[in-house]
């Protein structure tokens, strides 16, 4: 691996794969959704959108001809901390994808006429959205994590501030963000670092300047309990704190705890909750880092009647970790099982771009696969426990999505706060 600070600004991070015969490129941009002023909530979604829709040369229409003409993949997503554009081809043609990315990065066109279109399809996918309860309890359990702040806002925005933003919006917004000094470019597979960063210096040689984002941490703290009552089948529950940073070093005995709890099908919660007792289809826990917090979560969709004894085990498993800690087979299970998921990840030149530019865009340096490794090999089941006893005695929030009354006992749901006051949802019943 090579990184290089190119003249213009951009960070430029390559791996060499000699064996394989494609190549990926990624376009890694440090602004997202939780750099959104409040009225431009979903400003950076709806750049995602526009920067395909044609530049200055190009129409959105020959962008995808030239792309399906050589069999290549292009694509990009929003996140809650960056937005990503990415081009997948056979390695004779990565010319080809440095050419549009490049392209659609400094010239895009932003017409009035895109962004209306756009608004449309950006509404439809709020809407897609809004019709899976699954998706609803997530979001609002992010709301109520992180109440008042740019991270419990949803990366796609509100009808309302879509609906508001103007095509000027978009271009000022684009024009602070979409700098030099804000990028992070990756590329692998077959492929010369040289080769590639000549062609950047020269397709940016006019361009220049761009910082990341100020980021100030959440201040609020977080709500206990939201309940939107839906007629559902099914009540979908989200129930957890926030966690640490991805600077943390307990970030890697979460990892540990992340799978025992919930994170594969020997996992304490997978175990009780569905194969002993069949109260969930499916149940698991998640774990997201940001830049100066993060989050741990457990999620399920059961069955109405099944609501009290799916959060009861929940947070009596954390807190079973917590008290006894875990057992020698969870640790080698655990650790054995990230470094599989670690390993097959990274068998492709998609998967070794989105590596190396994640890295270097969050965390500042590529670590090599090896070093990751030998951390989690170092965690203790001492670290383990210290960090269940964190998150069992961190504020919980629940959020619950389904046919069930707004006015539920805190408590009785296994909340660290009995106050449910003001805790429903606009329009629950």
């Amino acid at each position: 691996m090579r990184t290089e600070r190119l003249s213009c600004g951009i960070l430029l991070v390559s791996e060499v794969m000699p064996y394989v015969r494609s190549a990926a490129l990624g376009f890694w941009v440090g602004t997202g959704s939780r750099d959104e002023p409040v009225e431009l909530g979903g400003a950076s979604h709806f750049l995602e959108h526009l920067l395909f829709k044609g530049t200055e040369q190009r129409s959105a229409a020959a962008i995808a001809e030239s792309l399906d003409e050589v069999g290549g993949d292009c694509n990009a997503y929003t996140a809650k901390e960056y937005t990503h554009f990415h081009v997948r081809l056979l390695a004779g043609d990565l010319p080809l994808g440095l050419d549009i990315l490049s392209d659609i990065m400094c010239r895009p066109a932003l017409t009035e006429t895109d962004v209306a279109a756009e608004r449309r399809v950006i509404f439809d996918e709020i809407l897609m959205h809004a019709d899976e309860p699954s998706d609803q309890s997530v979001e609002q359990w992010n709301a109520a994590l992180f109440p008042g702040h740019g991270l419990g806002r949803d990366t796609l925005g509100s009808t309302s501030s879509v609906e508001a933003i103007t095509c000027d919006d978009i271009r000022q917004f684009f024009d602070e963000h979409y700098r030099p000094g804000n990028i992070v470019v990756s590329v692998a597979g077959d492929c010369s670092h040289e080769a590639v960063s000549e062609a950047l210096e020269a397709r940016f040689e006019n361009w220049s300047g761009g910082h990341p984002p100020q980021r100030t941490a959440p201040v609020d703290p977080p709500v206990p309990l939201v309940v939107q009552h839906r007629e559902t089948e099914q009540v979908h529950v989200v129930i957890g704190s926030r966690s640490v940073s991805r600077f943390d070093e307990e970030r890697w005995a979460l990892s540990v705890l992340n799978h025992v709890l919930g994170g594969g099908l020997s996992s304490r919660l997978f175990q009780k909750v569905r194969e002993e007792r069949s109260l969930a289809y499916s149940i698991w826990s998640e774990r997201t880092p940001f830049e100066e917090t993060g989050s741990m979560c457990i999620m399920a969709g059961t069955a109405p009647e099944h609501l009290d004894e799916v959060l009861k085990i929940s947070v009596g498993e954390i807190e079973l970790l917590a008290d006894k800690g875990v057992t020698s087979r969870e640790m080698e299970v655990a650790k054995a099982n990230l470094r599989a998921d670690a390993l097959l990840s990274m068998e492709d030149s998609g998967a070794r771009m989105s590596w190396i530019g994640s890295s270097l865009l969050l965390h500042h340096e590529v670590r090599t696969i090896d070093s990751i490794l030998a951390r989690i090999e170092e965690v203790s089941p001492d670290d383990v426990r210290r960090a269940a006893e964190h998150l069992a005695a961190s504020p919980r929030t629940l959020s619950v999505v389904g046919p069930v009354a707004p006015a539920v006992d805190a408590a009785r749901l296994g909340l660290s706060s009995a106050s449910c006051e003001g805790s429903e949802r606009d329009g629950a019943k």
